[in-house]
């Protein structure tokens, strides 16, 4: 029988990582338990201190010491992130930047396969791509947007510390492109602030967002910037959302024109029918369904940020077919599930592009999908545990999933991006 006598926080433990879990974080056990540890690698013999064991069934540690390396760990690619600080002080945002580059896809690719296994039943080998220039800068210099915080008390500005809100000053943002990084305010108080917003659009000039603590409105809200991806020019607001990958924006531009193209090829796609784009923002993923499928395409974009509403009408209106909805998807949905048949009839030659948030499209979302029935789904995703759960529920749904695509768009972290295709025979 195990030996289960209790953790308590700031005790030491040496630990074998074996496995690595949803989150950025490494599995091991002690005396039966399971515990998350931070800044390991599988196949690490560490030494941790406990940060959390109030559940009897895990424990959640960081790394202070590692006693047997991985041939996978590196010299951290930020010092203020490194092993050498106390864990309290190791900023944040760079959870996997001990890990070989190589090795860091590896992870997330085995995390995004052990997910469609676990929750949707489906075995599935992915590989995790690269982005281009990522190898060769060894994965740095690609936010072109960074929040940071300011201490209220002192003025700091920096990141948090990992996996807390305490403020980190810092000397460097190794992962911001060059842009940020010219502007970056890192040695200048920035008393009354909350936060400090850094952009580099990849066609305009960076700047500087604030907030105080009295303002109402988002930074930058009314505030547009240009973006450039490929040959195509879209206007963006400054505080609204953008991929944050310098190159993000084309490789999935690129990858969601891709899988229509196929779904077109085979005959698949009809350009007018009641198409969609949900969680649409400035309407980026509607312009790759247009390059994939020609001019004539129909599409409605449907987002609940009335300014990147405004932003998605501009950016498609070379597109005869092409219309902005301001709307929670969910309530859209709704309204089109409550039309007469004719209507709804229309919806099942559709093709529907759908780029939720983290948490996903979810299982209301799902479901109303399902009842929808469009011929085509093509998901592009930021979680893979989200992906999968409401994989799961399109299976049950009817439909069959097809080609599942990953892309290392957060290098140095464990986040990354997935595109999949659903077809309804």
């Amino acid at each position: 029988m195990a030996n289960t006598s209790p953790l308590q926080p700031g005790d030491e433990i040496e630990l074998e990582i074996t496995n690595i879990a949803h989150g950025g974080v490494s599995v091991a056990r002690h005396d039966g338990r399971v515990v998350f540890v931070a800044d390991a690698i599988p196949g690490e013999r560490v030494r941790a201190r406990v940060t959390e064991a109030r559940k009897k069934s895990f424990a959640r540690a960081v790394t202070v010491e590692v006693l047997e390396a991985s041939p996978d760990r590196r010299p951290h690619v930020w010092p203020e992130a490194a092993l050498e600080r106390d864990p309290e002080e190791r900023a944040g945002g760079a959870e996997f930047g001990h890990i070989a580059l190589e090795r860091q896809r590896a992870l997330k690719a085995q995390v995004l396969s052990e997910s469609l296994q676990r929750f949707a039943g489906v075995e599935r080998d992915v590989t995790v791509e690269a982005a281009p220039g990522d190898d060769e800068a060894n994965g740095l210099g690609w936010r072109s947007r960074v929040r940071l915080h300011v201490d209220p008390e002192t003025g700091v500005v920096g990141p948090y510390a990992a996996r807390s809100r305490t403020i980190v000053p810092v000397e460097s943002l190794p992962l911001a492109v060059e842009g940020v990084n010219m502007i970056a305010p890192l040695d200048e108080p920035m008393h009354h602030l909350v936060s400090v917003d850094l952009i580099a659009p990849s066609a305009d000039d960076p700047r500087m967002l604030i907030t105080a603590a009295e303002d109402v409105a988002r930074a930058g809200e009314n505030d547009a910037v240009r973006e450039l991806v490929g040959d195509r020019e879209f206007l963006v607001r400054a505080g609204g959302f953008w991929q944050v990958h310098r190159e993000a924006p084309e490789v999935l531009f690129t990858a969601v024109r891709d899988a229509i193209a196929t779904l077109d090829a085979a005959g698949r796609v009809d350009a007018g029918a009641a198409n969609l784009d949900l969680f649409g923002g400035a309407g980026l993923l509607a312009a790759a369904m247009a390059e994939a499928v020609g001019p004539a395409l129909k599409v409605t974009t449907v987002e609940a940020d009335p300014g990147a509403t405004d932003d998605a009408a501009e950016n498609l209106s070379e597109l005869v077919g092409a219309l902005a909805v301001t709307a929670r998807v969910d309530r859209y949905l709704a309204d089109l599930l409550a039309a007469p048949a004719a209507v709804r009839d229309r919806f099942r030659r559709s093709t529907v592009v759908l780029d939720p948030p983290r948490s996903g499209a979810g299982g209301t979302v799902s479901q109303q999908l399902g009842e929808l029935a469009p011929a085509n789904i093509v998901y592009v995703a930021c979680d893979p545990v989200a992906l999968a759960r409401d994989t799961a529920t399109l299976l049950g749904l009817g439909y069959e999933l097809g080609p599942v695509r990953a892309f290392d768009l957060f290098p140095h972290t464990h986040h990354l991006e997935a595109l999949a295709v659903f077809t309804r025979a």
